[in-house]
């Protein structure tokens, strides 16, 4: 018996097995990198720093406000006015914000609320229905929820130093999506 073929059959009786099964691949977990609020007033002015103020005490960050790209005279808006007003949150107060938001929706969403790319949004018509107190000098306001979903290492993509590009399996699909929306919040999706 030559040494050369018992080295292999060594090597491979001793090789390792593949991982348990219930031992889950920590790169294919989903996370929501981040939760935008946007609240459209559609005018500039008292109205628009108003909403400024429900989104600053829902989320305890300074929001930023957004322009008009073009003038609509239908609207009666102008190029360049402040017309909406928005703000990004990410990590935990993200999670709690959205969990809120979803709670006013009963956990439903239509097929048609998730993107190609693995987002999604909606929106609630009332921001009193989050928790937060009425004020009759506020008003009420209704608002849009966009949720962006990503996998671990896709800052791969967005470095500046060794930048390079995601594979398709690692990024987060349409099906994707609506299964961890299904199992992280029981939810429903409807056609």
């Amino acid at each position: 018996v030559s040494t050369q073929s018992t080295w292999g059959r060594q090597a491979r009786e001793h090789r390792p097995q593949k991982m348990a099964d219930d031992k889950e691949n920590v790169m294919r977990g989903i996370k929501i990198q981040k939760l935008v609020l946007n609240i459209c007033v559609g005018e500039s002015g008292d109205r628009l720093t108003r909403a400024a103020k429900v989104l600053e005490s829902l989320t305890d960050q300074k929001p930023v406000f957004s322009k008009a790209r073009y003038t609509v005279r239908s609207f009666g808006i102008r190029r360049n006015e402040k017309i909406a007003v928005h703000v990004t949150v990410r990590g935990k107060t993200a999670e709690e914000i959205l969990d809120k938001g979803l709670k006013v929706k009963e956990y439903e969403l239509r097929k048609r609320n998730f993107s190609a790319t693995g987002n999604f949004g909606f929106g609630i018509q009332e921001h009193i229905d989050l928790g937060l107190k009425y004020d009759p000098s506020t008003g009420i306001y209704g608002m849009d929820f966009f949720v962006v979903l990503t996998r671990p290492g896709s800052r791969v993509a967005e470095r500046r130093r060794c930048q390079s590009r995601i594979g398709n399996k690692q990024k987060v699909s349409k099906a994707d999506a609506i299964k961890w929306f299904q199992t992280k919040y029981e939810g429903l999706v409807l056609n």
